[in-house]
């Protein structure tokens, strides 16, 4: 009980974190999605090739690239100057952007994928009927994408969630601001505290299994209201 409360700090951060990053990055991405669902410019696959490009990058490189534009000398620094910071490294905003980074092409690609399955004579439908492209995208487009969107909110809230190597190199580990429960964790199992090491590693586990499965299941759901 006593490791539990001295963790929930760290979880209800860590679930803080992957709740904003989440909403910021359906924001965001939905619409890149659309766009590269429906752009025929040759310039969409490298597009696309540069928001998939954290999969396969080391997070450390990322996030040392990361600390250098959220730092005091780049546009991080000149933006936190507006209210008197110094930078937004080390601090929750700068998690955030780091992490929208980091997660974006898990919200990007199951959302372009549920948009690539609505049929174009669907759509010339709808322009022939007078709705203009606002009203597809919102109306139509969206509700129609709604498990592939759902499946990409799941994804980037998971992801960030077991963020480490980003999130240590841009955060660090400071209590209450940026001590998520991966960097909690490397240092429980540094300092030898293997409870909390357990508490923390087997939580992550039985999460990282409900959302794969979730996830699955949307998929399954997604191809049979196809077929």
């Amino acid at each position: 009980m006593d490791h539990l409360s001295e963790l929930w700090p760290v979880i209800a951060l860590t679930l803080r974190l992957a709740l904003v990053t989440t909403i910021f990055l359906l924001v965001v991405g939905t619409p890149i999605a659309w766009a590269l669902a429906r752009c025929q410019s040759r310039w969409k696959e490298p597009l696309a090739a540069i928001i998939a490009m954290p999969l396969v990058l080391p997070p450390t490189a990322l996030g040392f690239y990361l600390l250098l534009a959220l730092g005091p000398d780049g546009p991080g620094g000149w933006i936190a100057e507006l209210w008197g910071a110094r930078s937004l490294a080390f601090t929750f905003a700068g998690l955030v952007i780091g992490s929208m980074v980091y997660s974006l092409p898990f919200v990007v690609q199951p959302i372009r994928n549920a948009f690539e399955t609505i049929r174009e004579p669907t759509l010339e439908a709808a322009r022939t009927l007078g709705a203009s492209p606002i009203d597809i995208f919102f109306r139509l487009a969206l509700p129609l994408a709604k498990r592939g969107i759902l499946t990409g909110a799941i994804l980037a809230f998971a992801h960030t969630v077991g963020e480490f190597g980003v999130i240590l190199m841009i955060g660090g580990d400071i209590p209450g601001e940026t001590r998520v429960a991966s960097v909690a964790l490397y240092d429980f199992v540094e300092t030898l505290e293997w409870g909390k090491a357990h508490i923390l590693a087997a939580g992550m586990i039985i999460f990282a299994f409900l959302v794969v499965l979730t996830a699955l299941l949307l998929g399954n759901s997604q191809r049979e209201s196809i077929n």
